[in-house]
């Protein structure tokens, strides 16, 4: 089956690696940030912020505490209207945790959607007999979107890190699985999140994902980019598909201005993907794109 993606995504889009503690540049940064937002109150202060800056899509992990986010925005539908999730999926340190913690038949519980527990178990048993990976892989994405019951996710994106191993691996079947389970049972996107843009490319080519959402690092400096700068514009001039950019800042190592003056420019970008912990950062960062996007 081909995949087409169709909805139009915002221009900005806002990340959390900043809730919990992910700093590429600076680990004391990145424990001050985690010991900051410990609190939920506090990452819905920061939420809330950029949705009064005009901010209405929110690219996170299944990360647990973003379930409280989760829960926040069901319990107050007037004041998040319009509000649409990204989920990103795994969160591989949830599941260690879940195991440590609850054991494995606890994990089960926890994790597996509310449909039908033994349902979803015989799924999950007769898919393992089979050795197949197809039953495996869907009922794992159905668990990770349980807590995103009843809200708008129109783009679910699979991690940068399952991405590239299968890549790696010359498992690329995988991606169109994923790709296919998301399109049918949720009527969403698939997007995928990738350190080496070129190569993913061929890859969902060779499995017949069509125009997919694809989201990598993607900055004047080349900070993170398998493969270097000249690789991904050549794609992004070239290769039909539909480009989100994070990291454009190169972590911090490039100004603001300088940075989004230059990605706001590429062609075939369709969003950025940003984190901030502040409202003035979040409110610079909406007027900077407003001023640069393709010339604006």
């Amino acid at each position: 089956m081909t995949v087409t993606a169709t909805r139009t995504m915002d221009r900005l889009l806002f990340g959390d690696n900043q809730f919990f503690g992910v700093n590429h540049m600076s680990e004391e940064k990145a424990r001050a940030q985690q010991m900051r937002f410990q609190d939920t109150a506090a990452i819905m202060h920061v939420i809330d912020a950029a949705y009064d800056e005009g901010i209405r899509t929110f690219m996170c992990t299944t990360h647990d505490r973003i379930a409280e986010v989760c829960d926040a925005v069901r319990a107050d539908p007037a004041r998040y209207a319009g509000l649409k999730l990204f989920p990103c999926m795994p969160y591989a340190h949830k599941y260690a945790n879940a195991v440590t913690e609850d054991g494995f038949l606890g994990a089960i519980r926890k994790f597996l959607p509310d449909e039908g527990l033994l349902d979803s178990i015989a799924r999950g048993a007769t898919s393992l007999a089979r050795k197949d990976i197809e039953g495996v892989s869907t009922l794992l994405v159905d668990a990770e979107l349980k807590m995103f019951a009843g809200l708008d996710t129109p783009v679910i994106w699979m991690q940068n890190v399952v991405v590239d191993l299968l890549s790696g691996l010359g498992f690329t079947d995988a991606l169109r699985i994923f790709a296919d389970h998301v399109s049918r049972r949720y009527n969403a996107q698939p997007g995928f999140i990738t350190m080496n843009l070129p190569r993913l490319l061929d890859d969902l080519d060779r499995v017949g994902v069509q125009n997919p959402i694809v989201c990598s690092n993607i900055n004047k400096l080349g900070f993170r980019m398998s493969g270097g700068v000249e690789a991904y514009l050549d794609a992004m001039e070239k290769r039909p598909f539909r480009a989100v950019a994070m990291s454009v800042m190169a972590s911090g190592a490039l100004p603001a201005r300088e940075a989004l003056e230059w990605a706001c420019a590429l062609p075939n970008l369709e969003s950025i993907v940003f984190g901030a912990s502040s409202r003035a950062n979040i409110s610079s960062t909406v007027g900077l794109v407003d001023e640069y996007w393709r010339g604006a």
